[in-house]
């Protein structure tokens, strides 16, 4: 038979004379997560979007992040300041800006890169070149021009040459 417990000034009195179990203590609440960390812009940069090898993709890619094909692409690639990497199953047929280009499948098109051209050894290349650096590896091919820049003179050795200039 079932009865009430009674509450005294002192606590809970059980009036059946069974002891009353104490509930278990609760665990200490965990210390909050800390924040991550800012993202900084650098990390921005490291971001890598991927054409998958069963993606075909006709017309014009731009952006502000990096890029690996895969896939096939007919257009114009201008991602300046990022890396395109061709892979090994990638066949592009289109015009490439960029600050690097890594050629491991196929590209007919020229590219206009602002740092340097890789062309690995199972790469293919047909097109003009026009970049500060290049590499071919043996056993890669390639069918086209070569224009080699000079880097880009950071602003303020221009500015501190010209007040050389105007001094002496």
């Amino acid at each position: 038979m079932w009865k009430p417990t009674q509450t005294t000034g002192t606590g809970t009195v059980n009036t059946n004379n069974n002891p009353t179990p104490e509930p278990p203590p609760r665990p200490a609440a965990p210390p909050p997560a800390p924040e991550p960390p800012a993202r900084v812009q650098q990390a921005a940069s490291n971001e890598q979007a991927t054409i998958g090898k069963g993606l075909f993709i006709k017309g014009e890619i731009s952006g502000s992040e990096s890029l690996l094909v895969d896939g096939k692409i007919e257009g114009s690639i201008n991602l300046p300041g990022n890396r395109v990497t061709v892979g090994r199953n990638g066949q592009v047929a289109a015009n490439i800006t960029a600050r690097e280009v890594v050629i491991l499948g196929k590209i007919r098109g020229n590219i206009s890169a602002t740092d340097r051209v890789d062309i690995r050894a199972e790469g293919a290349l047909n097109g003009d070149v026009a970049a500060a650096r290049i590499s071919i590896e043996d056993g890669a091919y390639f069918k086209g021009g070569i224009d080699i820049r000079k880097p880009d003179v950071k602003p303020v050795a221009v500015a501190a040459t010209a007040e050389t200039a105007k001094a002496g």
